[in-house]
């Protein structure tokens, strides 16, 4: 099957030159198309040509620095790393208001897609004829739109409905409530579920199971508590569909879990096979195609690497990043995993690195080599470990700053000698430049070192996520039995399998020993080995499987398991326990995956995780559970034909703002 793989570039409402895939052969052909109007869509052919052009804004998430400034920042996950360029989001600082940069954009760029949609949705009945790919069509576009609001919807609240094409300027706008777009919200996404089909024409576009996915998730949304205020009346409906349609994807569709958490990450090449694993339901597409790479491109590889090319013996390089070191994961990050049985820790974050430049290696110091003959000769070779962090635990007396002189690697240990556990500091010889890194989007088909533009395939959907939605709702109907079985098929993935390497890492820098173009290094600073051992003081090589210490035979387990959070975040009863035992099993699962905040705010424990796990968040209980309405937005509209007062911005901006 054809990958699905186009960008449209520019508005489709304003007279220009776009890039439009052709639909000759394959839509991975492209023809240059001018002086589009919206007289193209009364046709078959510009129907299907705006259809694709929607998906470009499914890449949308991937493109730039709103992907993890508005999803992951001010978080339990995740706080600033050594660069500080968006820290406002991670912080709350005052200047996080209605004009920073981030917020116009995501509004313009989503309204945009609503608007394409709406013209779908008009055209496709009158237009469109009865070709076979109508109701797919009609589908997609009914998709797109609940997408989209359910999207704003989660960010900003209530937002203007505009549920009909824009063929000029319109002016006249006021918020609809939220129980209005969520109700738009989950009509569009049953729509979807009724009109798309259950195999795609062509690998990335849209099904009824990401419809079903989705439209799982919206129920399990609106019944959470950021809406309790309104929700009462539907929110027993809606819990029981969240499984209804969860379940319809677990049960009845194609996707499966991977067989190993490692198979979604482990990225050889653009379209190869971990971007078609049959746990994706839904990606944004990217390739290796420069004509179609759009503006951008997949940049999440960008931001969370830690840096490395400036210690002795290394450089930058293609498989090691280009980091931007904005996100530094947080302590919580790696104590929600048990690493020592749950193996989505080890295939989820960097611990080692090769020396990719040995003429730059440190020496041995006198007093620390090996032996004195030793002494200024070269700690490691090319290719050699260079870089090892140890994630450890405090109470771990084998390392001090002295002693790890003794180590030939960089050695980074996150607690020394006599340190205290500390979920808001930075410890051991940790920085803010240097601390274990998410390593799920790491990118080594890039073109060159310096490039951004990233070729990896952005996940938006896959079914570990809807296992974990029907257990939430489950739990929240108040039968934790029936949520248990959906917990357990996702723990019983993470644990390691019998006679497996708990040594052996690996993440999308393999790409690069692939990438035949490129690689014409000596050396270079990706390592298949990771520090499982050390880090977890086991001297002897582990190869039992080790599902009985994550599988739960019982609900008692899961109040058991995470226990010191539960007192951490002051969650007494079993309904509170529950929520956040579910939290920390989205972060287990999901970690980086830039669904964070929203899981935080709907929940209502945005404040007491963040404030409790993030060294430097602090969100206002009464205003940072819902971001400021763009400046733009508040300029630009009327009511009654007259420009908006002060008073009425205000009025119509979310409180605090």
């Amino acid at each position: 099957m054809r990958k699905f793989k186009h960008i449209l570039i520019g508005s489709l409402l304003v007279a220009g030159t776009s890039v439009l895939p052709s639909c000759s052969d394959s839509f991975l052909e492209e023809d240059m198309v001018t002086s589009l109007s919206t007289q193209h869509f009364t046709t078959a052919e510009g129907l299907d040509e705006l259809s694709t052009g929607m998906y470009q804004h499914l890449r949308f998430q991937f493109n730039y620095e709103w992907a993890y400034s508005m999803t992951q920042y001010g978080t339990d996950e995740f706080s600033t790393g050594g660069d500080r360029t968006w820290a406002l989001w991670n912080t709350y600082q005052a200047d996080l208001n209605s004009e920073t940069w981030h917020v116009g954009d995501w509004w313009n760029n989503i309204y945009g897609n609503i608007n394409s949609a709406n013209i779908m949705i008009a055209n496709v009945p009158r237009y469109y004829g009865d070709l076979p790919a109508r109701d797919t069509r009609l589908g997609e576009a009914h998709f797109m739109r609940a997408y989209n609001y359910f999207r704003l919807v989660r960010q900003f609240g209530g937002v203007p409905l505009k549920l009909n094409p824009s063929n000029s300027v319109e002016l006249e706008f006021r918020r609809n409530s939220e129980a209005e777009v969520f109700e738009q919200v989950i009509a569009d996404f049953n729509k979807a579920w009724e009109l798309l089909p259950a195999a795609p024409e062509q690998t990335g576009r849209i099904t009824k199971w990401a419809a079903a996915h989705f439209l799982a998730k919206a129920y399990l949304t609106r019944a959470s508590e950021l809406y309790e205020g309104w929700n009462g009346a539907t929110k027993q409906a809606d819990l029981e569909n969240a499984v209804l349609f969860a379940d319809r994807v677990i049960n009845e569709s194609p996707h499966t879990l991977a067989e190993d958490f490692r198979d979604l990450w482990h990225y050889t090449k653009p379209n190869d096979v971990n971007e078609t694993n049959p746990e994706i339901i839904l990606a944004a597409q990217f390739s290796d195609n420069t004509a179609t790479q759009g503006r951008f491109g997949n940049q999440i590889h960008l931001y969370y690497p830690s840096v490395y090319q400036n210690l002795p013996g290394m450089q930058r390089d293609i498989p090691g990043g280009r980091e931007f070191q904005r996100l530094r994961s947080t302590n919580y990050a790696m104590d929600v995993y048990d690493r020592v049985n749950d193996s989505r820790f080890w295939k989820s974050f960097k611990t080692v690195y090769s020396s990719n430049r040995p003429g730059t290696a440190p020496v041995w110091e006198e007093g620390y080599a090996p032996s004195p003959e030793l002494v200024g000769e070269p700690r490691f070779a090319g290719g050699e470990v260079a870089i090892k962090y140890i994630v450890n635990n405090a109470g771990d007396n084998r390392y001090t700053q002295d002693n790890i002189k003794f180590e030939a690697p960089h050695m980074f240990v996150r607690y020394f000698d006599g340190e205290a556990e500390s979920f808001t500091s930075i410890t051991g010889n940790y920085e803010v430049s240097r601390w274990v890194a998410l390593s799920k989007f790491m990118d080594g088909s890039r073109s060159s070192v310096a490039s951004q533009f990233g070729r990896r395939d952005g996940i938006l959907a896959r079914l570990a996520e809807t296992y974990l939605i029907a257990a939430e709702a489950h739990g929240r109907l108040g039968d934790f039995s029936a949520a248990l079985p959906y917990i357990n098929e996702v723990r019983a993935r993470a644990a390691y399998k019998e006679g497996e390497d708990r040594s052996y890492y690996s993440d999308g820098g393999l790409a690069y020993i692939n990438n035949e173009a490129v690689n014409q290094d000596a050396f270079n600073s990706y390592s298949d080995k990771n520090t499982y051992y050390e880090s977890n003081n086991i001297a002897t090589e582990l190869t039992d499987a080790t599902s009985s210490a994550l599988v739960f035979g019982s609900v008692a387990d899961i109040f058991a398991s995470d226990a010191e959070f539960y007192d951490y975040v002051g969650a007494n009863s079993d309904e509170e326990k529950f929520i956040h035992f579910i939290l920390n099993e989205r972060s287990r699962e999901l970690m980086g995956e830039m669904l964070r905040w929203e899981d935080l705010a709907r929940t209502k424990t945005l404040v007491v995780r963040a404030t409790r796990f993030n060294d430097e968040a602090q969100p206002d209980p009464n205003k940072h559970y819902y971001r400021p309405l763009p400046q733009s937005y508040l300029d630009g509209i009327r009511w009654d034909g007259q420009n908006l007062t002060p008073e009425q911005k205000q009025q119509e901006q979310n409180p605090g703002y």
